[in-house]
């Protein structure tokens, strides 16, 4: 294993990241139990601008337009209240071993809530309902919590919210979709009417479709009698003709042309966990609880081929030591390697027959999440005589045998919190107690390659989701983020309120950091960044006051983004009124899935809209 040299950090980076609300849990270096972390000294650097005013907490439910979401949801964590990066701050940079001082780091964000969207927390806001807190590049010392931190703080508070379901202690029981059989591991068909339901549909979706816009090409609601808590969705993954979400104790596959069930696969226990994407091939690697009681653990690895709904090899995960958390685990997959991250230990398999590659490594340094794709990427903490400042590295390492190619060290005190990019690496780091966060450009060889500066003014709104594991913590997954070779791209929070809310994406040059360009949303419309496709950055336009969402793309060069499917109009409020929203474009389709299901009772839960379609 080599490590680079240690370097010197540049002036100026990404530096004043956003305030969580004054006592929500913060995260403690992964293998020990959450603590207080002090303040540490700043390094030799310019000094720092002002200390905004502390943030007041702001949790709110989300509110959707025409489907307000029922008491089993937790609070949303909002994809615009995350920092963005600010300038003339000393940044997290690769310490090699040595400790440098932190940096101050982005900014609170808060944009007042408008028509179809969630209310926001805020941290680093002065007060709630207020403009807005600061941009991580300039001015203010900010809090660098990431988009996964935020999550933490509003999962923590809303799911103890979640309290009623009409079911009384009724033990919940996923509704058959195979006549009344037993859940076994072989799939079964239901043969709907197209909705993926077997319910009919009630309405013409595209009755007031006005020229140019895309057909509905079916909306999915609830089949499945849920706990009183409702249920986290995983997916949607999209494999050939088939869409696949993952919901309580089944996993389903759909007709992506007419929305059709093709399959469901009946689990044992709760679906936990399950990697942001599939092998090339369609397979994927879930986690799915050990018992069906509280103190079950998501400790069972369930491998499915999700072109035909097959269930292949199961395993369970062995526990190793005290700390070995199992309660919390993050899966990624690299080629043929599954990860399974957690707190204390982590393992890897192969995806095609489940023989174990590598586990916990040696050395006082180990990986609790990693991040897949075309490279795997682990995140490591490393014991020290001091818990509350943490160390930890960044590793490219071989997905077949988990040994490093590079090892990378950020300085002390800073946390992985999240990996944007893995091709190129961009790396977001965090230091939640002094409320500090950081993106980082790392090169080939595991070097620095650039730190993000940002303007005065601009918030940043990378969306992570709404589930966060403490401990073990998915990498990867984000959306509001893209990047190609030499440009990352960040979508910036809402920067206006009501129903004329737009936003702009923010292209930065990786070999400097600097800003290149920024590219407006379309009018009193917002827009975040997918991925990238043929050259071009793959936008959501989401949808608005009476107007439809869509997808579009933005060239490299910036510009006016470009619609490729335009979601109707008629159907903007049900668009808008799908919880904590997922987004897949594949073959000219748009796909919005729920990320939770829950309602207040049965009838409601059994109307509650879990999926939409959109084509030409």
């Amino acid at each position: 294993m080599t490590q680079p040299p240690s370097q010197q950090p540049p002036q100026g980076g990404f530096g004043a990241p956003q305030e969580p609300p004054q006592g929500s849990p913060q995260r403690a270096a992964p293998g020990q139990p959450p603590q207080s972390q002090p303040p540490a000294q700043p390094p030799q650097m310019p000094a720092a601008p002002p200390t905004p005013p502390p943030a007041q907490p702001g949790y709110g439910y989300p509110q959707a337009p025409g489907q307000p979401p029922g008491y089993g949801y937790p609070q949303q964590p909002s994809p615009y209240n995350q920092p963005g990066p600010y300038a003339q701050q000393p940044g997290p940079y690769a310490q090699q071993p040595g400790p440098y001082g932190q940096q101050p780091g982005p900014y609170g964000q808060q944009p007042p809530p408008g028509y179809g969207y969630p209310q926001q927390q805020y941290p680093g806001a002065p007060v709630p309902g207020g403009t807005g807190g600061g941009n991580p590049f300039k001015g203010k010392p900010a809090v660098i919590i990431g988009a996964a931190v935020a999550a933490a703080i509003v999962i923590a508070g809303g799911v103890f919210l979640a309290t009623s379901g009409g079911d009384g202690d009724k033990k919940p029981v996923a509704q058959a979709s195979n006549d009344g059989k037993a859940p076994s591991g072989s799939p079964s068909v239901d043969e709907g009417d197209g909705n993926g339901d077997g319910r009919a549909a009630d309405d013409d979706f595209n009755a007031g479709r006005k020229p140019g816009e895309a057909k509905v090409l079916w909306l999915q609601k609830n089949d499945v009698d849920l706990p009183r808590n409702g249920a986290d969705v995983y997916g949607p993954w999209v494999v050939g003709d088939t869409v696949v979400k993952g919901m309580y104790r089944a996993v389903s596959g759909y007709s992506a042309a007419d929305g059709k069930q093709k399959w469901t696969l009946k689990l044992p226990a709760d679906m936990c966990a399950a990697p942001s994407q599939t092998t090339t091939d369609g397979k994927i690697v879930i986690g799915v609880k050990n018992g069906t009681t509280d103190k079950a653990d998501c400790s069972d690895l369930q491998m499915i081929d999700l072109n035909t709904g097959k269930a292949g090899w199961k395993k369970s995960i062995k526990k190793s030591g005290l700390f070995d958390l199992m309660s919390d685990i993050s899966l990624a997959i690299s080629a043929d390697t599954v990860t399974v991250g957690r707190t204390g230990n982590s393992n890897a398999f192969r995806v095609s027959d489940g023989k174990e590659l590598f586990g916990k490594q040696a050395g006082n340094c180990q990986p609790f999440a990693f991040a897949g794709g075309p490279k795997l990427i682990a995140a490591s903490s490393c014991r020290t005589d001091d818990i509350d400042n943490p160390q930890h590295q960044i590793q490219e390492v071989d997905p077949t045998t988990g040994k490093p190619k590079w090892t990378y060290r950020p300085a002390r005190g800073w946390e992985i919190d999240r990996v944007y990019s893995v091709s190129p690496l961009v790396v977001s780091l965090t230091q939640s107690e002094k409320k500090k966060w950081s993106i980082l450009a790392v090169k080939e060889n595991g070097t620095l390659r650039s730190q993000l500066v940002g303007d005065k003014g601009d918030k940043f709104a990378p969306d992570c989701g709404s589930t966060f594991a403490i401990f073990g913590k998915s990498l990867d997954g984000c959306v509001g983020v893209a990047a190609d070779a030499n440009t990352f791209y960040m979508s910036t929070e809402p920067d206006s309120s009501g129903t004329a809310r737009t936003n702009k994406v923010v292209a930065f040059n990786l070999n400097t950091g600097k800003p290149k360009w920024k590219a407006a949303a379309p009018a009193e419309q917002t827009v975040k960044p997918l991925r990238m496709e043929g050259g071009n950055v793959l936008l959501y336009v989401e949808a608005g006051y009476n107007k439809g969402g869509g997808i579009a793309t933005l060239a490299p060069t910036g510009g006016t983004p470009q619609m490729l499917l335009r979601h109707p109009e008629s159907t903007s409020q049900i668009e808008s009124s799908f919880y904590n929203a997922k987004i897949v474009y594949a073959d000219g389709r748009s796909f919005i899935a729920s990320g939770r299901v829950s309602a207040s009772n049965d009838k409601e839960e059994l109307e509650t809209k879990t999926m939409m379609a959109f084509g030409k």
